[in-house]
């Protein structure tokens, strides 16, 4: 997975952290998790604000 696969990661997320609302995730906490999902592998510097935000959109997205 690369930072660009915003929907994969959210998916990721959701099965890792099922019972973890999206919407109350730091940016700090999100790029962690992220960063530690097997499978993950791009370089931790490309994540910026806007990826994290449509990660966590994405997220959301699934969670409803």
């Amino acid at each position: 997975m690369k930072w660009v696969d915003t929907y994969e990661i959210a998916t990721a997320l959701a099965d890792t952290y099922p019972d973890v609302d999206p919407t109350t995730v730091r940016f700090t906490q999100l790029r962690a998790w992220v960063l530690e999902l097997p499978g993950f592998d791009d370089d931790p510097a490309h994540s910026g604000e806007k990826i994290l935000e449509a990660i966590q959109q994405a997220w959301i997205d699934e969670a409803d």
